[in-house]
């Protein structure tokens, strides 16, 4: 690997591990009331909730993005979960579309970084590439033309 491949792999590996730890941090306040939890008295959520759901998502994917296992259909499905909080939970929430007029910038970055690792894979650094080698399903960064 290049030097130069190897920035790239090192900054890939560390936007997936950062990401995935925020993300995890969210799951962990919905349900385990980590984090200073929900609300002013730091509660959970109701698991059979519309934030239980996305908790579980949160908590599991936040897991999993971090170690690189199962990325691209992990971060496909958390690209989705932060799509819909943009639209149900920002938009919807006082009609405007524009993230400096409803503060979903968050929700936004997340559901376009997530998008990126559903297209990229986790990387070189993660459990998906030590469970491919040999294989021809992962292509690396730089040489996506």
């Amino acid at each position: 690997m290049s030097p130069f491949d190897q920035r790239v792999a090192l900054a890939q590996t560390a936007l997936r591990v950062v990401a995935g730890a925020a993300f995890f941090t969210h799951g962990g306040q919905k349900l385990l009331g980590l984090f200073g939890g929900v609300g002013p008295d730091g509660g959970t959520v109701a698991l059979m909730s519309s934030a239980g759901a996305a908790g579980v998502i949160e908590l599991v994917a936040g897991v999993l993005l971090v170690i690189g296992l199962f990325t691209r259909i992990t971060a496909f499905i958390a690209s989705g979960e932060m799509a819909a909080a943009y639209f149900i939970g920002h938009v919807s929430s006082n009609g405007q579309l524009f993230w400096w007029e409803n503060r979903g910038e968050l929700a936004m970055l997340y559901c376009f970084i997530f998008l990126l690792f559903a297209a990229w894979g986790a990387g070189p650094y993660s459990v998906d590439a030590t469970r491919s080698r040999g294989r021809i399903d992962e292509v690396p960064v730089h040489n996506l033309h």
